[in-house]
């Protein structure tokens, strides 16, 4: 099976890296210290504090391989093509031709997509349509209540 490229911005990538060092040195300790703390607490069969802190521990475990894995296949964009196109990392303002509603969004990859930080995945719909465009170019999206066409104003 091939393995699949995480695109990442330089802030994208410094971030995860920063989250999976907090992960292995921080939150590894103190998980390790819950479970030590239940143990002392007896019989663990009917242990909440033991469940809980051994099921915290199965999550951390889970996000570092996760993280690491990302990490490993991770492809940092950090020159984007001024040419005005387009691109993984660019931020683009859009305007909804039927509503006039004009919004700005960052093209990142799928790992950092944040929609309600208006970070769009280059794998969404918007973001598919919009790659590869330039400046005043018409685009159409397909949504569940039918077609919605956004005019590109800038790219930046």
């Amino acid at each position: 099976m091939p393995v699949k490229e995480v695109i990442l911005t330089v802030a994208g990538m410094q971030r995860l890296e920063e989250e999976l060092e907090i992960l292995k040195t921080q939150r590894r300790k103190d998980v390790a210290a819950r479970i030590k703390q239940a143990i002392e607490f007896g019989d663990i069969s009917e242990n909440s504090e033991f469940e809980d802190a051994k099921n915290e521990q199965a999550f951390i475990e889970g996000r570092i391989i996760t993280l690491e894995k990302m990490l490993r296949n991770a492809r940092v964009i950090d020159d984007i093509d001024d040419k005005g196109v387009a691109a993984v990392g660019s931020t683009v303002l859009l305007k909804d031709m039927e509503g006039a509603v004009e919004e700005a969004y960052m093209i990142v990859g799928s790992a950092e997509a944040d929609p309600m930080a208006n970070k769009i995945s280059n794998e969404s719909p918007v973001g598919r349509a919009v790659l590869g465009q330039t400046k005043g170019a018409l685009i159409e999206v397909a949504a569940p209540a039918g077609a919605i066409v956004y005019q590109i104003l800038d790219i930046r």
